[in-house]
């Protein structure tokens, strides 16, 4: 029996697991953009029709028995890798967090210092965590100068009592992830991991473009807790 449907077990668990996580739920936004969702469903059918189709014929062939146990090791291998398939089919591990951000190191990509768009008129003005990073260290124009902005991101601790909103950035997928993250002053820490909206203003810090300015840093008038979004992660 092992030996038989081995293979085409692990086919369909890998399949299910992948269709679960795209096709009835958003639990493929932990790992990649939202645009590759039809491929992730499409390949997650393809691999459990083919597994279907592979326990099938190997039903219908005629098999006998081997009794002096050769083959049985590859068998066993197969069911040992359907186990991590069964994992991720059962408790799919969760969005890449604080320990993901803090392994970061305070490197970006150069980017030339330069007047930025003009923000949209209200206060306060939402913006990623992205956005907020590149005006408050590269615009020479200082859009933020004034302005309440608001940020949504999870909690990661510094040295010294200090904490960040933090996003992790993506280009394709979790894989490629890099953090960004604002410094937050004037409000208490919460636990690290803990999704948060935060209100306030920028404080100006260092020279524009430089070390000095990264990260950024946001005084805080309001902290609010929020649950995790859908999509975790902001485009690069």
């Amino acid at each position: 029996m092992r030996r038989r449907y081995g293979s085409a077990l692990l086919l369909v668990l890998v399949g299910a697991a992948i269709l679960r996580i795209s096709a009835f739920s958003e639990l493929y936004l932990r790992y990649v953009q939202a645009g590759l969702r039809p491929y992730l469903v499409v390949s997650g059918a393809a691999l459990v029709l083919l597994g279907v189709a592979m326990a099938v014929v190997r039903r219908t062939e005629h098999e006998h028995a081997d009794e002096d146990g050769h083959g049985h090791h590859g068998s066993r291998t197969a069911w040992l890798l359907a186990l991590p398939a069964l994992a991720l089919l059962l408790f799919p591990p969760p969005a890449l967090g604080s320990y993901s951000a803090e392994r970061e190191a305070a490197q970006r990509a150069a980017q030339g210092v330069g007047t930025f768009p003009a923000l949209p008129a209200g206060d306060p003005v939402a913006l990623t965590v992205g956005e907020f990073s590149s005006r408050a260290i590269y615009d020479s124009g200082r859009s933020l100068k004034g302005r309440t902005v608001k940020l949504t991101g999870f909690v990661t601790h510094g040295d010294d009592g200090t904490w960040y909103v933090t996003r992790l950035l993506v280009s394709c997928c979790a894989a490629d992830a890099s953090a960004g993250k604002v410094e937050i002053r004037g409000a208490d820490a919460l636990p690290a991991d803990t999704w948060v909206t935060v209100t306030g203003t920028w404080r100006p810090k260092g020279g524009l473009g430089t070390d000095a300015a990264w990260p950024p840093v946001l005084d805080a008038t309001t902290v609010t807790r929020v649950k995790q979004p859908a999509d975790p992660y902001e485009k690069r």
